[in-house]
Order: C-alpha cells, then sequence, then structure tokens
C-alpha cells in the first residue's frame, strides 16, 4: 500500500536559500565538498564521481518536485555490493564535510555575536546573568547558590556511532584549518597550504575503515571517552574564566568562583547486562584516568616551566619556594642529579621538574605498586623516599605555594595566569579524571544474594521477609562470607571499591546506579553486598561509602517511585545510610526504557510527575535529592536541546543541581571541538542558573493542563502499547521493517544489544530506537502522540491546546521534539523498508502512515503552522543539505537488506556494504540511538 497523497509532508521541498549570515557556511560546504569530489575522482574514478553526482542529482529533483521514490530505488536496484559500498562511503564523505563545516559555523556565530552590538549570544552565561541580574537577582543570591552549583555530564559507553582515535585525529585537522580561515583572512598561499592538509586528511579518512574489525574492548571505549576528557581539560580554565568575566559584567565585581563543574564516565563500571565489566574493568579504567591525567599534569609542568623562568637576581621568590625545592632536591637526590646546572639559578623551573617527577611516580604508584592515601601537605612520602604524591592534596599544595609567591612579588603578568589555569584544573580532575559510575541490574544482586544465603527463591521471597534478612546482614558486624561461587563476581566488585578508594581517592566513585529498581529492598541489597564484601569505612568502619542511586526506567516504576524512594527514607537502615552521606539522595531517572515501554509523550509526563513528587518527599524527610537525567542521543531516548530540557523542569527540581548522561554521537557533536564544548557547558550552567535563581511564576492554569496531560498521556500510551506489545505480529515485523539484524552485528560496542533473551521487551533501547531511525520512521519518537492530541483537541478545543504549547514549556518542549522528529522522517522511504515484511506490510503500514499524518497536522495546527519547522531555519537548512545524500543511502540498504536476507544472511561482502550504510545513516540523520 502507498502512503496517501495528502499524508506525505512536503516541507523540505523548497528551495532553501542560505541567509545572509551563513554565507561563509555556504562557501565552506562547496569548498570541502569539492575537495570531497576530487577526492573520489583521484582514489576511485572518475566514473564513481560522476555517478555519485547523478544520483545526487536524482535524489534532489526527486525531493523538490514531488516525485515518487520509485523512479531513483530502481536505479540504485542494480548497483552491486562492492558499488555500493563506494557510493555510500561516497556520500558519507560528503556527510562528513557538512557536519564539520556546520560545526565550525557555530563558532563563527559565537564570534560574531561577540564582535557585533546585539549584545551577548542568547543562551551564554552573558546572557544569562544579565537577564539575572534585570530580573532583581542579588550577587549574594548567586554567591549563597554557588557552593551548592553542581553540573555534571556524564559519559557513557552507549555507542550508536564508530568513529575510531585515527578519524578523529584527521577529523581535527579540518576543523584546525577551517577555523583558521574563519573569517577569510588567510593568504592565498596560507589557503593552498590549508586545502593540502584537509586534503590529506579526506584522502586518508577514505583510505582508513571507519571501525576496527573486533568488537571494542571495554579498554577500548575508556580510550576512546579519554579523548573527550581531554578536551574537556583543555577547556576547563576558560569555562570559569568566561564565567568570571559574565558575573563582573552583570554586577561589577569580580568574585572568585569554587568548582561548579564534575564529570563522570560508566565506561568500565557498567556492568548492567555486560558480564565483560567488572571488578577488573573497574580498576583498569581508574588506573587509565589516572595515567591520562597525571600525564596532561607533567605535559602542563613542562610547558609551565618555559614561562616561569624567573631568576633570582631579577626576581624575589619566597623563601617557602625555596625550601621546598630543597627539601625535594634532598629526598629525590637522582632526580635532583639530572637537573640543568645552567638552570640552578630559576627555582621556580627546578621546583616544577621535581613536582613532574613525583607526578610521574604516582602514576607508576610508588616503587613498591601501591600509592599512598589521599592527604594533603606530601612531605611525609617524600621523607619515605618514595618520590610519588600521595594525593592531589599534596599536589595542589605545592601549586598554590608557587601562586603565593607569583602573587606577592609582582608576577601577576609573569606566569601567574597560567599556573592559576593548571591550578583549576587540578582541582577539578583531581587525579581521578572522571569520577567512575558503577551501575548493575536488580536481578544480578537478587542472584548474588540468593547463591549466598542458598535460597533459590530469594526473589520470590515476600518483600517484608527479604528486607528483615537485609537488614540482618547490613547491621551483622562482620557477616560470614559463605562458598558462593555465583556471588564472586558482585563481590569482587564491592572488594575493588574499597581498595580503589585507598589507591585512587575517594573523588574516583560517583553513585551505584541500581537498574530496574522496583522496591527498598533493591538499594538495601547494595548495601547488604558491599558489607558482606567489606567494603566499609568511617567510624568504626561501620558505613557504606558509596551513593545508591536507584534507577527508575519503565513508566510503571517512575510512577512507583515516590512510594520507593519513601520506603527507603523511612527505613532506620538505609536512612542511617543517607544521614552519613551527608543527607543527600541520588535518583536516576530513565528516559530510554520509559519512552520504549509507553512512548515519548507518557514516558515525558511521567517523569515530569516523578520528579515532582520526589522532591516534594524529599524535602518532608529533610534529605537533599540529585535528579540523575538518564538521556540518550536521540529525542526518543530523552536527548534534545539540554538547556531547554531544563527550563522545562518541574519547578523546584533543578535547584542548583545538574547530572544528566550524555551518550553516542551526541558526544562527539558537542564536546568534539573545544569551542563547541565550552559553548555546550556554559549552556548547561546557565540553565541550572536560570532555573535555580529564578523559575517560573506559578502557572494559574497549571492545574488544567496537568489534567490535559494526564488524559494525553493516558490516550498516547494505550495506543503506542497497542502497537508495539500487544500486537502479536509487531515483533516479527520490526525485525523485517528495519535493519535491526545488521545492528546487531555491528562492531561499535562492548555490550550485547539485550539484557536477556525475548522479544522488543528484553531489547536495549538504543538498537531498538536506532533501528527505527534508520529507516527514516522515527516511529518511537512520534507514535502514539497524534492520537493523543487529536482527542485532547476535540475534547478540549484548539485554543486550549495552543496555549499549552505557547505558554507551559514541558508541552512546547515535548512538541518541538516530536517536530523534529516528523521532519527528519520520509514515509515514502519507510514504505521501501515495510515492504520488505511481506503481507505483514498491508498488516501495519497503513495505520503507521495514518499515525504519522494526525501527529503532523496535529502540531500544524496546535502551533499554527503551515509546514513542520516553519520557525525553525537552521534546522531546515540542515536536513536540507543532508537529504540528497541520505536518500540513497537509504534505499541502498533496503536493497541491501533485501539480498543479504534472501541469500541466508551469509554473504560477507553485502553485509559490509550494509554497515557502510548504518555508518552513512547515521551520520546524515545525525539523531539515532
Amino acid at each position: 500500500m502507498s502512503i496517501p497523497s495528502d499524508s506525505r509532508d512536503a516541507p523540505l521541498r523548497e528551495q532553501l536559500e542560505f541567509a545572509g549570515t551563513d554565507a561563509l557556511l555556504r562557501d565552506d560546504v562547496r569548498r570541502l565538498g569539492a575537495m570531497v569530489g576530487d577526492m573520489l575522482a583521484e582514489q576511485v574514478s572518475p566514473a564513481l564521481l560522476e555517478q555519485v553526482e547523478a544520483v545526487r542529482r536524482a535524489a534532489i529533483a526527486r525531493r523538490e518536485n514531488g516525485e515518487p521514490v520509485d523512479a531513483l530505488a530502481g536505479e540504485l536496484a542494480q548497483v552491486s555490493p562492492d558499488n555500493a559500498d563506494a557510493l555510500v562511503r561516497a556520500f558519507s564523505a560528503w556527510f562528513g564535510a557538512i557536519n564539520l563545516a556546520e560545526r565550525v559555523h557555530r563558532i563563527r556565530r559565537r564570534r560574531d555575536h561577540q564582535r557585533s552590538d546585539e549584545g551577548p549570544q542568547p543562551g551564554g552565561l552573558e546572557a544569562v546573568l544579565g537577564a539575572l541580574h534585570a530580573d532583581g537577582v542579588t550577587l549574594e543570591e548567586l554567591e549563597a547558590l554557588l557552593p551548592g552549583l553542581w553540573v555534571e555530564p556524564v559519559f557513557t559507553a552507549h555507542p550508536t556511532e564508530a568513529v575510531r582515535r585515527a578519524l578523529l585525529a584527521k577529523e581535527r585537522v579540518i576543523v584546525e584549518r577551517l577555523v583558521a580561515d574563519i573569517d577569510r583572512t588567510r593568504t592565498p598561499d596560507e589557503r593552498l597550504s590549508d586545502e593540502s592538509r584537509m586534503r590529506q586528511a579526506l584522502a586518508t579518512t577514505w583510505q582508513t575503515s571507519e571501525a576496527p574489525m573486533l568488537k571494542p574492548t571495554v579498554t577500548d571505549e575508556v580510550d576512546h571517552i579519554g579523548h573527550y576528557l581531554g578536551v574537556l581539560f583543555r577547556v576547563l580554565p576558560a569555562f570559569y574564566e568566561v564565567f568570571a568575566d559574565a558575573v563582573e559584567a552583570a554586577w561589577g565585581r569580580r568574585i572568585a568562583l569554587p568548582n561548579v563543574l564534575r564529570f563522570g564516565t560508566w565506561v568500565g563500571g557498567d556492568m548492567d547486562g555486560n558480564p565483560k565489566v567488572g571488578a577488573a574493568t573497574i580498576e583498569a579504567a581508574l588506573a587509565a584516568q589516572r595515567a591520562q591525567v597525571l600525564g596532561q599534569y607533567r605535559d602542563e609542568l613542562r610547558a609551565l616551566g618555559q614561562v616561569l623562568t624567573q631568576t633570582r637576581d631579577r626576581a624575589h621568590i619566597d623563601t617557602a619556594v625555596e625550601e621546598r625545592l630543597a627539601q625535594y632536591r634532598e629526598a629525590m637526590p637522582v632526580v635532583a642529579g639530572r637537573l640543568r646546572a645552567r638552570q640552578a639559578d630559576m627555582p621556580y623551573r627546578q621546583l616544577l621538574e621535581l613536582m613532574s617527577a613525583r607526578l610521574a611516580a604516582a602514576g607508576a604508584d610508588g616503587p613498591n605498586g601501591n600509592a599512598h592515601a589521599e592527604g594533603r601537605g606530601g612531605d611525609a612520602d617524600v621523607a619515605a623516599g618514595t618520590g610519588a604524591y600521595a594525593g592531589v592534596e599534596a599536589f595542589l599544595a605545592d601549586l598554590e605555594l608557587i601562586d603565593a609567591s607569583l602573587a606577592a612579588n609582582r608576577g601577576e603578568h609573569a606566569g601567574r595566569f597560567a599556573l592559576l589555569r593548571l591550578l583549576r584544573r587540578a582541582r577539578s580532575f583531581g587525579f581521578h579524571l572522571a569520577a567512575l559510575d558503577l551501575r548493575q541490574d536488580s536481578a544480578a544482586h537478587d542472584a548474588a544474594l540468593a547463591a549466598l544465603q542458598g535460597d533459590g527463591d530469594w526473589a520470590g521471597q515476600p518483600l517484608e521477609a527479604r528486607l528483615a534478612q537485609l537488614h540482618a546482614l547490613i547491621e551483622t558486624p562482620v557477616p560470614a562470607v559463605p562458598d558462593a561461587e555465583a556471588a564472586v563476581q558482585a563481590l569482587d566488585v564491592f572488594r575493588t571499591v574499597k581498595s580503589a578508594r585507598a589507591r585512587f581517592g575517594h573523588h574516583a566513585f560517583g553513585p551505584y546506579i541500581v537498574s530496574m529498581s522496583r522496591s527498598a529492598a533493591d538499594a538495601l541489597a547494595v548495601l547488604a553486598l558491599a558489607r558482606i564484601a567489606g567494603c566499609i569505612e568511617g567510624e568504626g568502619e561501620s558505613e557504606v561509602p558509596l551513593d545508591v542511586a536507584p534507577l527508575f526506567e519503565t513508566v510503571d516504576d517512575l510512577e512507583a517511585a515516590a512510594g520507593v524512594m519513601r520506603a527507603l527514607f523511612d527505613d532506620p537502615v538505609y536512612r542511617r545510610h543517607v544521614r552519613a552521606r551527608g543527607d543527600r539522595q541520588v535518583v536516576m531517572l530513565g528516559y530510554s526504557d520509559s519512552a520504549k515501554d509507553s512512548g515519548l509523550l507518557a514516558s515525558r509526563w511521567a517523569l515530569q510527575r516523578a520528579q515532582v513528587d520526589l522532591m516534594r518527599l524529599a524535602r518532608d524527610a529533610d534529605v537533599r535529592l540529585v535528579f540523575f537525567h538518564g538521556r540518550g542521543g536521540s529525542v526518543s531516548r530523552g536527548g534534545g536541546k539540554t538547556g531547554r530540557a531544563i527550563i522545562a523542569a518541574p519547578r523546584g527540581t533543578v535547584d542548583g543541581r545538574l547530572r544528566v548522561t550524555e551518550q553516542g554521537e551526541v558526544i562527539h557533536r558537542k564536546y568534539g571541538i573545544r569551542a563547541l564544548a565550552l559553548r555546550n557547558l556554559e549552556q548547561m550552567t546557565g540553565a541550572v542558573l536560570r532555573a535555580s535563581l529564578r523559575p517560573r511564576p506559578q502557572e494559574p492554569r497549571a492545574r488544567t493542563w496537568r489534567a490535559i496531560a494526564d488524559r494525553l498521556s493516558t490516550d498516547s500510551r494505550a495506543c503506542y502499547r497497542a502497537l508495539v506489545h500487544e500486537d502479536p505480529g509487531f515483533d516479527a515485523y520490526f525485525r523485517a521493517a528495519t535493519p535491526v539484524d545488521v545492528i546487531e552485528r555491528l562492531q561499535i560496542g562492548s555490550r550485547p544489544s539485550r539484557r536477556r533473551d525475548g522479544g522488543i521487551a528484553n531489547l536495549r533501547a538504543i538498537p531498538w530506537v536506532f533501528a527505527w531511525a534508520q529507516n527514516r520512521s522515527g516511529l518511537t519518537g512520534w507514535y502514539g502522540v497524534g492520537h493523543a492530541l487529536e482527542s485532547g483537541i476535540a475534547a478540549h478545543g484548539l485554543d486550549a491546546m495552543a496555549g499549552m504549547a505557547r505558554d507551559w514549556p514541558f508541552f512546547a518542549a515535548m512538541l518541538d521534539d516530536v517536530e523534529m522528529l516528523l521532519a527528519k522522517s520520509d514515509l515514502d522511504i519507510f514504505e521501501r523498508y515495510s515492504r520488505l515484511a511481506g503481507d505483514a506490510h498491508d498488516v501495519f503500514f497503513p495505520g503507521i502512515a495514518a499515525e504519522f499524518a494526525r501527529t503532523r497536522d496535529a502540531i500544524l495546527a496546535i502551533k499554527r503552522q503551515d509546514a513542520l519547522l516553519a520557525d525553525d531555519y537552521r534546522l531546515r537548512l540542515s536536513i536540507r543539505l543532508r537529504n540528497p545524500y541520505v536518500d540513497p543511502i537509504s534505499l541502498l540498504q533496503v536493497e541491501l537488506l533485501r539480498r543479504w536476507r534472501e541469500g541466508g544472511c551469509e554473504d560477507d561482502d553485502v553485509l559490509r556494504a550494509l554497515f557502510a550504510t548504518v555508518n552513512g545513516i547515521a551520520a546524515g540523520i545525525q539523531n539515532t540511538g
């Protein structure tokens, strides 16, 4: 069946012109496009370039003229697997060029704002703090908030694209050359040199496989995330300088800023459904991060030594610096003997070299293979002859010693700025770089406890019985550890936490997250296992030194979250644990599984209600709640603009704190380039400040809106679940109409695609969303929404719904996200995928197409628009630039899927070509899993 003509959306068929402010973006796109074309002709053949151009022109004509997709699909159906691979890689090369040009243009637009008379760039710290000042926020109010301000992006090992480190380096070359000529100030010779380097990067990229042949290990994933943590290491001081400048611009006074940024990672600690992660990877990840950050500090000290060359005859040096230098020379005679005699009159430089040697020793964990406990001063370990820093506090003490000397001796413009940047990094990243979160499924804890107690029916016991047994285990001074092989892995994790805290410091770990938390027993199980393993500290070694963070994932779990947390806060054993953690409780909210479970609208509303209920409960219990938002890369998994999501959160739930996951291709897009990483950190922090210091005023219509949202959520969830979870034929249709079978074979993550065997219910959210994004339907983000909105308009009137969209940030953000997904979808192309399902196509496709039309029409009516994205020129332009390249890859993927499956899924040549299509589409639509 074909889609009815009135349900085909055509807002992107228009010929979009670049705005005047985007003229240089157009030039960069054309310049890079020409280089890609030259590269294809050179590396493959002029014939390939001609074929690519012919296909591209046909794809453009099809969209601009509203032609059926059949002609273009028929032409591509004749392509051989080898030629298909080359075609897809060619189109992907163009995507890469467009993506880089757009990212650099974001830097250009920021610079243009800074030079213009239009005021600060919206969303940045200067704009936000200026607006807060205008709203009556005093500097005293800001200073009262700052000590508790907590903004923490957390990087997860959830890949939806494969970008190997070698290719990231080549991307960086192109970005650097584009930035060098961002204002077109390069000379002709310089531009030729730039083009030569960019052509080399493009050609070597073409000659390099996009992903390794082997599935990445956890070690590979740690290394990959380390690349982005390295970018943040460089950017962090600039963030605080921008922040301080913004405060001064708003209130006329410069203030000292505490650490407000933290960074976390799941890589090496996310055990949920991944048997390759455990005690060994936890320790290895922490060691790798320590080695990376200590290496970066040594590079900083080396560079600082080139700056702080003051000699005793030209500058005064504090006695404390001289004494510390003499102490280190005596304690480390071998290292001191290597200092250059010609630099003997440069005390700062010599002290920095000895500090670098101490860092090197700390990286090697000292001569005995064990680092010392974290402490201040650093004298004891030097006197003992180890040389190694005991921890970051000792390193900070040395830096602060030098800083005090510079401050007292006219060093403000003689190197102190560079030293302060290093101090800021050391205070933020410590010797651990990023806090490692731990995560495990509650079922794994139940299995370990069942084995320890010899009770195979442990999980099936009544809740009260389990709570009583858990209390007994937690309160036993030294619980006996039975010989239970099934519990060894769980106990080893907690033993590693105990030893790793001594080795890497107490900042090395983030919370311990319990997936599928459904009762108070799931949190208490962590305390029991930790205690059995001896992972206890504090007075009398009685406290588990970890924040336990229940993760509520499905809509049912979100609705039950307040009841679970109430039981925990009322539990004297758990309340004692929370009190020992500073009366702070982390609760993680799952956006991915809740949307997969019940659809986007029901998920968003359940998350909104859960935050309100939990915040009210925590306030009553005198507990400070930290919400940890488990957002994915795509809108279907909670992705989207973080700043807008913060503003749309319920009043009072932000309260100076944001902890949020960053996943998949979003990490690369947000943190791959320093200037964009800085902009992203500014936007996140600015939104938290705005939501905390001047939350939205009380809305008199709120009660009515909430009642409408309740009904919309119920209707949307019923519609979504009727198709996805309740129709017995839908699982088979899903596997036929999407490339999920190819995605499951991709070598892009160490983790299995399923928690356990079974159908859609046991499939992880990432491959679920990824598959529907690949077939261009985007079904996971809009199915059920149209049904609910249509019913809402009928019941409450279009004006009421339009008022919600205009004045309620939560509803507006949800509609904007769905609108974006609709605009990126193409039901004509999805129909080609659907036909791969045979007879099931006629069963499912008509209803899906009708719901797409309903959703589109309802959103256009509510937003009073004639076309999707009518008020978002830049996003329309971005989609328009990519569609002529994405469409052919999609149609090639359909044809290759048909051939591969007809051949029993055994043709490796076709499978390799299919892998290329998956990567190409992911790069083109920029919203995957």
